[in-house]
């Protein structure tokens, strides 16, 4: 499968303010596409665009966790949350993303890519030396992207958790905070 071509004039910056009602659009089309075969349809028909934008608004305020967003044209096509890792085993200096999601109509077209290579470059230059994420067992599509930009499953981290009523597997990946070698693929 080829690659969609790369949308014209996409850019990364900041969120601000803005930019959270089409963060959480994004958000609650990605969640409703990526997980449609692993969450129930009454969970994923119910996420709400307005409550999202109100977490997302709490969020770029306080600047906790850090949110960047993908745009092209003028629109907010991808975001991603960062910031120091939430995880209690987590030693000091480790980084953990907690969002990267992308509308789907940009999937596949390097939006990802680039918007993954600017937190990079974000975490870089705070100082972080590790980066972490947690990433559903079964999202096949998320995996392969992480393991492109290098993540590494480290299965003894596997958890379950509950959502929309059933009973889910996570994992942690992780990398070293560095600059890339080269770009990842999607």
């Amino acid at each position: 499968m080829t690659p969609a071509r790369l949308p014209a004039a996409v850019f990364v910056t900041t969120a601000i303010l803005d930019d959270a009602r089409a963060v959480a659009q994004v958000h609650v089309l990605s969640w409703q596409q990526a997980y449609h075969d692993i969450l129930p349809k009454a969970f994923l028909d119910a996420l709400s665009v307005e409550e999202r934008a109100v977490m997302w608004r709490e969020c770029i305020a306080h600047g906790s966790p850090q949110v960047m967003v993908a745009k092209s044209a003028g629109q907010v096509c991808g975001f991603a949350s960062f910031g120091p890792s939430r995880d209690q085993d987590a030693p000091a200096g480790t980084a953990e993303i907690m969002a990267l999601y992308l509308a789907p109509d940009v999937w596949s077209t390097g939006v990802g890519r680039r918007l993954w290579c600017a937190v990079l470059e974000r975490v870089v230059a705070q100082g972080f030396a590790v980066v972490t994420l947690w990433v559903m067992a079964h999202n096949a599509r998320a995996i392969r992207f992480y393991e492109a930009a290098g993540f590494e499953a480290q299965p003894s981290s596997r958890k379950q958790f509950t959502l929309g009523g059933i009973v889910l597997d996570e994992v942690r990946y992780q990398r070293r905070a560095q600059h890339l070698a080269a770009d990842p693929k999607e």
